[in-house]
């Protein structure tokens, strides 16, 4: 399980993918720890949630991220396509708030290609690019001695199958673990008996 979660994450260069849920956020910030560079997060300027770079220390250096906030959807699709084809960042994160339709998400694909980017887009659930190489479903899982704990769902592969797994953040490594079994999780007691 922990090969086939390694192939797969970090996720593919120069290509583009979508995660959504309440764990999303943390998912792309786990990403750019692991990836490296600058990482360009683009949003809306009318979502209310504010992007507190220095929050992010624990996964990047926050000197690495350029905010971007843009008028609309349409706005932040053209910005995201520019950071992907410039090669300038490694991670380009784009938050939307509708679907991301055909032609701007296979533009989005052809210039991650071109500039071996990274592209996530998180958005709503039910709500992603339909040319996205791999969906994720984030969602912080419960845990009263790691509140790192969460639980990612491969729901779209167009390389592979899809699977779920329990993870967690390494804040000194700067990585993601595979967490096993519930019995060998950091903190469990074991099975009972």
């Amino acid at each position: 399980m922990q090969d086939e979660f390694s192939t797969i994450f970090p996720l593919q260069r120069g290509r583009v993918h979508d995660a959504s849920g309440p764990g999303a956020p943390f998912f792309a910030a786990a990403l750019a720890g692991m990836t490296g560079g600058t990482v360009l997060w683009i949003k809306p300027a009318w979502f209310a949630e504010e992007i507190n770079p220095v929050a992010f220390s624990a996964f990047f250096d926050p000197r690495d991220i350029i905010l971007a906030r843009t008028a609309d959807q349409t706005e932040t699709l053209a910005a995201a396509e520019e950071g992907l084809r410039s090669g300038a960042v490694g991670l380009v994160v784009m938050e939307v708030d509708k679907p991301v339709e055909l032609t701007p998400g296979r533009r989005l694909q052809l210039a991650a290609e071109s500039g071996r980017s990274i592209g996530l887009s998180l958005h709503p659930e039910g709500a992603g690019n339909q040319a996205a190489t791999t969906r994720w479903l984030c969602r912080p899982l419960f845990s009263a001695s790691d509140s790192t704990l969460q639980g990612w769902s491969i729901i779209k592969n167009k390389t592979g199958t899809n699977n779920s797994w329990a993870v967690r953040w390494d804040e000194t490594a700067r990585r993601i673990h595979m967490v096993s079994e519930t019995a060998e999780r950091a903190g469990s007691k074991g099975p009972p008996g």
